[in-house]
């Protein structure tokens, strides 16, 4: 590996941990409370739409993707 690759490797690690991606699967009044803490820590940094569970169960899913620095 040259040093130009063992950089790029290296900004890359770099790049990817500054970051957290959770899917959270709850009903849509728990996912609210997690995304407004998330939202007024400044951490929030993409949340999907909501995408229902399907058949009886009444809970959600979501994707987040939170800042970690």
């Amino acid at each position: 590996m040259t040093t130009r690759e063992r950089t790029y490797a290296r900004a890359n690690s770099q790049r990817a941990a500054q970051y957290v991606e959770l899917w959270i699967v709850a009903r849509p009044e728990e996912i609210e409370v997690m995304v407004q803490a998330a939202s007024a820590s400044g951490r929030l940094i993409y949340l999907s739409p909501p995408v229902p569970m399907g058949g009886d169960d009444t809970r959600f899913r979501r994707y987040l993707r939170l800042r970690t620095t």
